[in-house]
């Protein structure tokens, strides 16, 4: 079991009652073993984050980033997270809102690439 801060567990139930679109598109395919047979979990606490969905079988994480994280400030604080959770051995996929709800498939597609190379 990864480690985690555990004052999160409250905000990530919270999270989970509260997704965006594009987290409930994507989490209605991930979830359920649908993937490779692997599960995924939904808005996970690690380190000291919140991850948007966690495989820990391929040691994978997706974030969905919304249109503030194409600012400089959002970025870097995205680059720093993404090394710590590199620290533990982590890959970290990212994808846009828009992507997922307009590209599900392709994202997807990409997902189970990125699972069967980990397995």
């Amino acid at each position: 079991m990864e480690r985690y801060n555990p004052t999160l567990k409250e905000n990530s139930r919270t999270l989970r009652t509260n997704m965006t679109d594009a987290e409930q598109v994507l989490w209605h395919r991930l979830r359920r073993k649908q993937i490779q047979g692997v599960q995924f979990y939904r808005q996970k606490p690690l380190l000291t984050f919140i991850v948007d969905f966690y495989c820990p079988a391929a040691k994978l994480v997706i974030e969905l980033d919304g249109s503030q994280h194409f600012e400089t400030e959002h970025q870097a604080k995205d680059q720093a997270r993404d090394a710590a959770l590199a620290g533990l051995g982590l890959r970290v996929l990212r994808f846009d809102n828009r992507q997922v709800l307009l590209e599900t498939e392709a994202v997807l597609e990409v997902i189970d690439r990125m699972v069967k190379e980990q397995l």
